[in-house]
């Protein structure tokens, strides 16, 4: 086990921190990883790659995470950026609380794909590698998603309808 864990270690960690960005979860999770794959072995398929399947343990167990911090309602990031204007506040609450109420409307994966780019600022490889799905499939969530919560938003009058309109300067 020793072997394996030096042998894997620095990919798994590394794809922990790319998805969680936050060492000390990274880390944590990287350990969870070990002691997962160690306590399934047995169900290993030998006849494939050891490696694919640690790091779908890896990416599983970030999803797992993710999804906690996800249902923690991001509107205090917003906020607490704000000036202590009453009205500022009171208005990126607002906003922020449609927001999590489009984003909570959408597909769960489009949901998904669109955090992980957007709020945790991964790649579309790394989604892709992360949720074990096709590069395509994950542009084409999050693209989506886009759309989907700017309609939302659009249809509840929180912000106005943009359209593919060229400025003349």
């Amino acid at each position: 086990m020793r072997q394996l864990v030096d042998t894997y270690r620095g990919q798994v960690f590394g794809l922990c921190y790319r998805m969680l960005r936050h060492r000390q979860d990274a880390e944590d999770v990287t350990q969870e990883c070990f002691v997962r794959a160690l306590r399934s072995l047995r169900r290993w398929d030998n006849r494939r790659e050891f490696q694919p399947w640690l790091l779908a343990i890896a990416g599983n167990r970030c999803r797992t995470l993710l999804a906690s911090r996800m249902r923690q309602p991001p509107s205090s990031c917003l906020v607490d950026n704000l000036s202590d204007n009453a009205d500022q506040i009171h208005e990126a609450r607002g906003l922020a609380e449609e927001i999590e109420l489009a984003l909570s409307t959408l597909r769960a994966e489009y949901r998904q794909a669109f955090l992980l780019f957007h709020q945790h600022e991964l790649s579309y490889a790394e989604i892709s590698a992360a949720l074990g799905c096709p590069l395509g499939t994950v542009k084409t969530w999050v693209h989506r998603a886009r759309r989907e919560l700017v309609a939302r938003l659009v249809k509840r009058g929180v912000v106005q309808e943009m359209r593919d309109e060229v400025r003349r300067v």
